[in-house]
């Protein structure tokens, strides 16, 4: 029951991550204040797929496997996965082909959302998973050793397929900082990123970061699908500017 009520809470917290937006709402809003430190953009492991499928003008498919904060009902194309294709397709080649695909895996824990990895890459065949993850086995108090192997699983499992992954924490609710134990699940992310040599995007640092210097109020839901836009958009910006630096690619291979 503890668990349903904070799932839900946190799905509320969310919405200003996912909220339901207007018919008419603006499919791609003015950039909000994006501003980050570089270590937060920047790792140490590589993405060498991606790099490959760049450097051979081949098209570059990525895949995000997330939930509900994935997304902004009735305005996809402002959501995080949208606007990360935008601005990839802004800094890579003309000639380069970029699609994300998002497959929501709504309320399920790592352990549940691994076990479809098989059928789903088999599926998709994509270049690049971005794979978010933790927020749901942290409300429900998974052990976090269970956690992690369920994640090592889900790591070997899209490596096995052929892709290169990218694994994102838990966003960051101070609504909700005080009742779940997020902690271990970062922690652990943390460890098993470096035990596989994949990055680690860190959304809760990252959105951490914009609450604490005022950048965004993510205590105050008020501003409800203007301030889930200006988030995605900037999670969207910062997402693609990792993944080019994770690929290495070359400043030739971008656009001025």
């Amino acid at each position: 029951m503890k668990a349903k009520v904070l799932l839900s809470l946190v799905l509320l917290c969310g919405n200003l991550a996912a909220p339901t937006a207007r018919a008419g709402d603006a499919a791609s809003p003015a950039p909000a204040a994006c501003e980050l430190p570089s270590y937060l953009l920047t790792s140490e492991s590589q993405l060498p797929k991606v790099a490959d499928a760049v450097k051979a003008g081949k098209p570059l498919d990525i895949l995000v496997i997330g939930s509900r904060s994935t997304t902004i009902p009735s305005s996809e194309s402002s959501s995080y996965p949208a606007r990360m294709e935008a601005i990839l397709k802004e800094k890579l080649p003309p000639s380069e082909v970029v699609h994300v695909s998002v497959e929501i895996q709504s309320k399920k824990t790592a352990e549940e959302t691994a076990s479809t990895f098989v059928k789903l890459m088999e599926a998709k065949t994509p270049t690049l998973v971005i794979w978010q993850t933790g927020t749901v086995d942290a409300i429900r108090s998974i052990d976090p050793d269970e956690f992690r192997g369920a994640v090592t699983d889900g790591v070997v499992a899209l490596q096995k397929a052929g892709a290169d992954v990218v694994l994102m924490n838990l966003q960051y609710s101070p609504r909700t900082e005080t009742m779940i134990s997020a902690q271990p699940f970062l922690d652990n992310m943390r460890v098993v990123a470096q035990e596989h040599d994949i990055p680690l995007f860190d959304r809760f640092a990252i959105m951490r970061q914009w609450n604490e210097q005022g950048q965004f109020d993510l205590f105050n839901p008020s501003r409800g699908p203007e301030l889930a836009k200006q988030v995605h958009d900037c999670l969207g910006r910062a997402l693609a500017q990792f993944v080019i630096g994770a690929a290495h690619l070359e400043p030739a291979q971008q656009q001025n």
